[in-house]
């Protein structure tokens, strides 16, 4: 499916449906009119394939407690397999309200109130909250940015920050947002093998792990290098951000080890008595049996705004430096050359009439960057875009 199909047949008005995005403008930022290019998510419907099954759920009109069938597993895990993505196997899961929530589970199951926790910043800012509300001690290491912008582990610094910080855990981001990278097999099996000599436990938020608009592929943390890491790894994933499903609070826990998944039920058993959502079950079987034709199209149109995103920034800004999106569709770009730090959220705000993530939330080394996100339609992204020069052409 081409960009055009896709926008055309899956565009829906998201402003005055109680959307995060859009409705609490005014909350977040003090304005309900920003044209809002933040949160992680889209103005796009579900595949057809979820509809219909969510349809077929709510007629049966009984919402009772669910378990889960054997045909989710094994839907789960042909997707996973042809994606690169953590294998399947019913005993391995468990089931989450989200991946942020699933942060602090983590933290909380397998690490103890002043123990060191590590991330590889800039990085979702969600999970420095999840670490310091948890009393835990947050320790970082800054990824390393070469003169194109584009970003690398810096393997001696997070080697450092794990030995002087005595980290017990590290929440890794694969692929990484905000800086759209997709990790090379050879770059995880590196970071891993250091994490491995100082016994740290990996954490590994992969929930874009089907957003590839670039041409490198993925590779879960537990597969890399034939699996030798697996068992120093919990993958968390979940169908929210692939097809615009976050609304229905449901995701993965994949636990490899036996031992780590009795200590995390043993926690659980204390402070996680949920039941799984059926409508979170119901959409995320559906899409992985009938949503690869959306995701195609939904990728494609991500490349056609990603270029255009590109070319118009660099024609009045043309050192705003912006690195490769290789996987999610969150663009990184420091406009630090054209606008002071200090004044980006008046300059956005105020003069460009614009809603964004701000690099200072990913990482205080990254004050003066801004995350944009460009999963909407290109009519929304090309009137951002259009703020942002014309406010960028009126700075002299």
């Amino acid at each position: 499916m081409d960009a055009e199909t896709f926008v055309q047949r899956y565009r829906v008005e998201r402003r005055n449906t109680d959307s995060l995005k859009w409705d609490a403008l005014g909350e977040r930022f003090g304005n309900p009119d920003l044209l809002p290019l933040w949160v992680a998510d889209t103005e796009f419907r579900a595949p057809e394939a979820v509809l219909d099954a969510l349809t077929a759920r709510v007629r049966h009109g009984a919402f009772g407690y669910a378990t889960v069938p054997d045909s989710y597993f094994e839907a789960f895990d042909a997707w996973a397999a042809a994606r690169g993505q953590t294998r399947v196997r019913r005993e391995r899961v468990r089931f989450g309200t989200g991946v942020v929530s699933s942060f602090y589970w983590m933290i909380s199951a397998f690490t103890e109130p002043g123990d060191a926790v590590l991330l590889t910043t800039p990085v979702y800012y969600p999970m420095h909250s999840a670490v310091r509300d948890t009393g835990r001690r947050l320790v970082t290491s800054e990824l390393v940015r070469d003169g194109a912008g584009e970003y690398g582990f810096d393997l001696d610094g997070f080697e450092r920050a794990v030995v002087d910080g005595g980290v017990r855990l590290w929440i890794a981001c694969s692929p990484h947002n905000p800086v759209g990278r997709v990790w090379t097999e050879d770059e995880l099996d590196a970071v891993l093998g250091i994490c491995a000599r100082h016994d740290v436990l990996v954490v590994a938020d992969e929930i874009h792990q089907d957003i590839l608009p670039g041409t490198r592929p993925f590779i879960a943390m537990s597969e890399v290098a034939g699996g030798r890491h697996r068992d120093r790894v919990i993958t968390l994933s979940a169908v929210s951000k692939t097809f615009n499903l976050a609304g229905l609070v449901h995701s993965h826990i994949v636990i490899h080890d036996e031992g780590l998944r009795a200590r995390y039920d043993s926690w659980a058993r204390a402070y996680v008595q949920t039941e799984p959502n059926i409508l979170g079950l119901t959409a995320a079987e559906a899409a992985w049996r009938g949503g690869a034709d959306w995701l195609d199209g939904f990728t494609e149109l991500l490349r056609v705004n990603d270029a255009g995103f590109r070319a118009r920034v660099r024609e009045v800004a043309p050192t705003a430096l912006m690195p490769t999106l290789e996987g999610t569709y969150l663009l990184w770009l420091d406009l630090r050359d054209y606008v002071r730090p200090a004044d980006m959220r008046s300059f956005l705000q105020d003069t460009c009439g614009l809603a964004v993530d701000y690099g200072e939330w990913f990482s205080p080394q990254a004050k003066g960057f801004v995350r944009f996100n460009l999963a909407t339609t290109p009519a929304i992204l090309s009137q951002g875009v259009e703020q942002l020069v014309n406010g960028l052409s009126g700075l002299a």
